[in-house]
């Protein structure tokens, strides 16, 4: 009976491995990962995938309306634009910069964030309290206002803008990541740990992170999505990139007078920001109620 229960114990999946049996069984979550894959291959592929050129310009083609239209052309299949431009080469070629740049950017502030956001959730006191007020500073300010400002200072052009956003979503991330491990920091667990011997590093490692995972999940996805809209926001804004960019928030900002006359002209790039930000969330909510299910 003993060698059973050894070998029942031996067969019992790892922690991740269980975790990552939960999120293949969750369907919404398989569908924003997938989502999430093909909008990376569009960032990779899109220039390859764009059946025109960003700025190639057809006379006699102005403000053609989607294939499907009566006055549509096969040849455009979601029209063109004010100056005869394919609007699904531009879109292809604009997942780059908005998208994929935006993936950059958060994943260089979660870094930079993690490691402030742990080293300041282990501190106590006065440095506490000083980063704590810090951090609320700058949260006092919206994310775009501050990007904004950032851009005043150093003007308009799409790396000061990715410089900008990185300053404005980098706040927020340390102030989630700080909250979540110094709250963890308080609980009767970890104080019995420490009073029994442990370190830090052994405490954050296998008893924190496993527990706070879920709120940095959330919290790395929801500066994802407020990256999108920020770059996008900036371009529509004109202080971001640049004409002729194929940026979805310069695009929208182009053809923003079209949009009684041409509509897809603004309403397909809005679309494909919409979208975007909901596979990004789809897919960071799958994972945090898979990392939940497989710690309970």
């Amino acid at each position: 009976m003993r060698f059973d229960n050894l070998y029942a114990e031996k067969r019992q999946p790892s922690p991740l491995r269980h975790t990552c049996r939960l999120f293949y069984r969750d369907t919404s979550a398989m569908i924003g990962l997938y989502a999430f894959i093909g909008l990376l291959f569009l960032c990779l592929f899109g220039n390859l995938l764009a059946p025109y050129s960003s700025d190639q310009q057809f006379l006699g083609y102005q403000l053609l309306p989607p294939s499907w239209s009566h006055y549509g052309d096969v040849s455009f299949f979601l029209g063109t634009d004010d100056l005869g431009r394919d609007v699904l080469s531009r879109l292809l070629r604009g997942a780059a910069p908005t998208v994929g740049s935006a993936i950059i950017v958060t994943l260089l502030a979660s870094l930079f964030a993690t490691l402030l956001g742990i080293s300041a959730g282990l501190t106590h006191g006065l440095r506490s309290a000083i980063l704590n007020h810090i951090l609320d500073t700058f949260l006092s300010i919206p994310s775009l206002l501050l990007a904004i400002i950032v851009i005043a200072f150093m003007g308009p052009g799409f790396d000061h803008a990715l410089l900008a956003v990185f300053l404005a979503v980098l706040p927020r991330l340390v102030r989630e990541i700080y909250s979540a491990v110094h709250d963890e920091m308080e609980k009767e667990y970890v104080i019995a740990a420490r009073l029994d011997g442990a370190h830090n590093k052994s405490i954050l490692w296998y008893a924190i992170l496993p527990n706070v995972a879920p709120r940095l999940v959330s919290a790395f996805t929801r500066g994802l999505s407020m990256v999108i809209l920020d770059i996008a926001s900036l371009g529509f804004l004109n202080l971001g990139a640049q004409l002729p960019s194929p940026e979805w928030g310069v695009m929208m900002g182009d053809s923003l007078e079209l949009i009684y006359v041409a509509p897809w002209t603004v309403m397909l790039p809005g679309a494909a920001i919409m979208i975007s930000v909901l596979i990004v969330n789809l897919l960071g909510e799958g994972i945090r109620r898979a990392i939940i299910a497989g710690i309970e």
